[in-house]
């Protein structure tokens, strides 16, 4: 592919830190490691990188997997996000900070207070990843024997979205007038109370927090079912998804963007971020030989239970040389089952096969090669929209990123489709989107 030297359109680019990588066999990686101060480096090197954002995923119960593979997992402890990312706004000035909150298992008012103050303390960089949690472990954690139904989950969480949202339009920008001479340290008038009552929630308000510094902090989803993608199309402003194919991610963004279209919206206040698993060598064979190392490094354990969450059921009695069964619906993730069971079936895959594929990285798309044929890839994605950038996963850390950052980024930024400096100093300046009017308090007449 040639080069174009300039674009109307560039790519955006968020870390997807899980927290230490993706894939299974990170961890046995040399020089892995995973404490406060290799993140704090790790971010570093990603605004150094001019990434539009960190994203911490969470999840609330250790993954649903026998403890033969469980105990080879490096997923068994991470950090709480919303713990975590105010200390790593201290140590950045650009750099988006995204966060994971279930609406399964929180409360809508603990979410707005949370995202609110983050949005603060970062001077405007916060970011909501809004999930309704897939693992059936998390309802044994909050009192409950099962999860919530699939469609209700999200029933639940459209509701959650509005009362977060209304929450945070609790005050008017300028609400605090902090008048020494009067003593009065915001004005009554440019307040409101929610006053909401809903079918899941009952809230009076108002926020205890001032407005974001953003509006809103940037509303991101994750889900890729037809309930996930209505959500989305309704709420979101950047969307996590998981295709592998051009051809898949061509068919994903046209409908997201249309049903964006349909509900009123503008399509371009949506961007979508396939998650992109990138290995980067001196030439293509070195970096097919790094992931080939990293893969050797996952126990065949992990493979099948790994593949087991990522169909809903078990599948330790599988015939591993014959191919996938036809699979049970379940009350886990829809859009990741169904991902599974498509790639199996389109690329004939036995059981052993796809144990291999998910126990490495969960089968998502995935970029092995030089910096040269990695940025032509992104860029063809891009230009025949199949995405408005990436969600990069590493394959190791520090290394993956460093490779990434000191090879891609630069290659990237010669073809003029990533930035070479920050466009502003809010996560929705660098990522274009507009800052959300309060939807309750008008703006203060001119005297």
């Amino acid at each position: 592919m040639t080069p174009t030297p300039t674009h109307t359109r560039r790519l955006r680019l968020g870390a997807f830190m899980r927290p230490v990588s993706i894939h299974t066999g990170a961890w046995r990686w040399p020089d892995a490691n995973f404490n406060f101060t290799h993140l704090k480096q790790l971010i570093q090197t990603l605004e150094r990188g001019r990434f539009d954002a960190f994203f911490m995923a969470d999840h609330l119960a250790l993954l649903n997997m026998p403890e033969a593979a469980l105990k080879r997992s490096h997923t068994t402890t991470s950090f709480d996000p919303l713990t975590l990312l105010p200390a790593l706004a201290a140590v950045t000035e650009h750099n988006g900070l995204i966060a994971t909150a279930s609406t399964t298992y929180n409360e809508p008012y603990h979410v707005a207070r949370k995202f609110a103050s983050l949005d603060h303390i970062s001077g405007g960089r916060a970011g909501w990843n809004l999930v309704t949690s897939a693992n059936p472990q998390e309802a044994l954690n909050f009192s409950r024997e099962e999860h919530l139904e699939h469609g209700e989950r999200y029933h639940r969480a459209r509701e959650f979205f509005d009362v977060v949202t209304g929450l945070w339009d609790s005050w008017a920008d300028d609400a605090f007038v902090r008048d020494v001479a009067s003593g009065i340290y915001f004005d009554p008038a440019r307040m409101r109370r929610l006053e909401h009552r809903g079918e899941h929630f009952q809230v009076r308000g108002p926020l205890n927090v001032a407005r974001p510094v953003q509006g809103w902090p940037v509303i991101v989803q994750a889900g890729a079912s037809d309930a996930g993608r209505q959500i989305a199309a309704e709420t979101a402003e950047v969307v996590f998804t998981g295709q592998r194919t051009l051809a898949d991610g061509q068919a994903f963004y046209a409908d997201v963007k249309g049903r964006v279209a349909k509900a009123g919206r503008n399509p371009d206040h949506l961007l979508i971020l396939p998650g992109a698993f990138v290995v980067v060598g001196r030439t293509v064979e070195e970096a097919q030989a790094k992931k080939a190392q990293l893969d050797a490094l996952v126990h065949p354990d992990s493979g099948i239970a790994s593949l087991s969450v990522a169909l809903g059921t078990d599948a330790s009695g599988f015939d591993l040389d014959g191919p996938l069964p036809e699979i049970p619906e379940s009350n886990s993730s829809k859009s990741g089952r169904q991902k599974v069971i498509d790639m199996a079936r389109r690329d004939g895959l036995t059981v052993r096969q796809l144990a291999g594929i998910v126990g490495g990285n969960f089968g998502t798309l995935e970029f092995i090669g030089t910096a040269q044929t990695i940025a032509d890839q992104m860029q063809q994605w891009l230009e025949e929209r199949g995405s408005d950038g990436f969600n990069i996963m590493f394959p190791y850390l520090p290394q993956g990123l460093d490779e990434f950052v000191d090879g891609v980024v630069p290659e990237l930024q010669r073809r003029g489709i990533f930035r070479t400096e920050y466009e502003g100093r809010t996560l929705r300046e660098n990522l274009g989107l507009p800052r959300p009017p309060d939807r309750f308090v008008p703006p203060r007449s001119p005297a």
